[in-house]
């Protein structure tokens, strides 16, 4: 299992490297957006876009990780549909082929014949894997691959990296909006029960070097028995007295917001873009929870997170199933099972919404405050 996450880092770096491509070839950029119809539709959004660079990401992470592990090949899911249409109204089945130049020769037919922009993406697709230092050689799970499955979102936050807004990131501020919000979400769960046992992070924007080039970091967690190990150092406990906390997105139900806001200090609720990021400012102490009272996540947006935050002793919940739940923390989600009832996407939203939390008393205090103005 060491290798196994050794390996994710390694593509999730490669996944970056694509998406920092994808953006700093600006003519190549704005051939990669297409909007999603139908059942791949969110429907929390008037628009809702796919890029050419999440469909290549997915894609190439289900390759690599399906060529080491093949046992794992069948249960390796994206967000993505691997079909995307060029400007010509033809549909193209994206996949990373054999060699560097049969794949050049599949994206040239996705971007109209631009033989140079399909052999720049062509090689950072089958560039070897970066090494990522990390001491990860001596975890060791009880598991074997074949029984474990993996969900990808290539590029979370999908929108943000579109819009392309370069912000500065404050130490111990979280962004709310802009390129570090964008992130690559790959996780790991158990095909028995669900349970989300290791999970990777990449930032492919986190900050600029001297020459201006974007560099990313990366984020990762075990979680499964007595091994509980993470790359996040638990973030020192706020004093006695200090307030909750919480991150939401702008567009969550004002009572809500009314609620949590009698716990908070006027700048501790903060509004932030992605599903994803938001988790991940929770997992660092950016935030102590992270409420989202709607069903417009999914299960690609909340695995790998979910399992960080277990390493570290915390959790993402049901929100519905909590509120109202003496012991809210056993209302913990799931990634093995579809909604029965659900077509397309909905099949793997996280339908109740979700509370992401590092501490169980914040959890409990969140949803006290919850349960009575609701």
């Amino acid at each position: 299992m060491a290798a196994l996450l050794q390996l994710l880092l390694r593509v999730a770096e490669k996944a970056a490297t694509v998406a920092r491509v994808c953006r700093r070839e600006a003519p190549l950029f704005s051939l990669l957006v297409q909007e999603k119809t139908g059942r791949d539709r969110n429907q929390r959004f008037v628009r809702d876009f796919k890029t050419l660079a999440d469909v290549v990401i997915q894609e190439m992470i289900r390759h690599d990780v399906g060529a080491e592990f093949p046992e794992m090949s069948g249960f390796i899911q994206g967000e993505e549909s691997n079909k995307f249409e060029n400007g010509l109204g033809e549909s193209v089945v994206v996949t990373v082929c054999a060699t560097e130049t049969e794949t050049a020769a599949l994206l040239a037919s996705v971007l109209d014949g631009d033989t140079a922009a399909a052999s720049l993406l062509a090689k950072a697709i089958h560039q070897d894997p970066a090494t990522v230092d990390t001491a990860t050689g001596d975890l060791c799970i009880p598991h074997s691959p074949s029984e474990l499955g993996i969900w990808i979102d290539p590029i979370d936050a999908t929108s943000q990296y579109i819009e392309g807004r370069e912000e500065v990131l404050e130490e111990g501020h979280l962004s709310p909006s802009g390129l570090h919000c964008a992130l690559v979400l790959i996780g790991v769960y158990l095909r028995s029960t669900g349970e989300p046992i290791m999970g990777v992070i990449n930032q492919p924007f986190n900050y600029k070097d001297p020459s201006g080039c974007w560099k990313g970091k990366h984020f990762w967690g075990v979680s499964c028995g007595s091994v509980n190990a993470c790359s996040v150092s638990l973030p020192e406990s706020a004093p006695e007295g200090a307030g909750l906390r919480a991150v939401l997105s702008s567009s969550e139900k004002p009572a809500v917001k009314e609620a949590l806001a009698s716990l908070c200090r006027p700048d501790q609720l903060t509004y932030a873009s992605g599903a994803g990021y938001k988790i991940l400012c929770v997992i660092v102490g950016l935030a102590d929870v992270y409420v989202l009272s709607e069903g417009s996540t999914f299960k690609w947006d909340s695995c790998a997170p979910h399992a960080l935050l277990r390493a570290l002793g915390g959790g993402i919940v049901d929100y519905t199933e909590c509120l109202g739940s003496p012991e809210p923390r056993r209302a913990q989600l799931t990634y093995h099972q579809p909604h029965s009832r659900s077509e397309g996407a909905d099949c793997w939203a996280n339908q109740g919404g979700l509370v992401a939390y590092l501490d169980c008393k914040m959890l409990s205090t969140a949803i006290e405050a919850l349960n009575n103005k609701l």
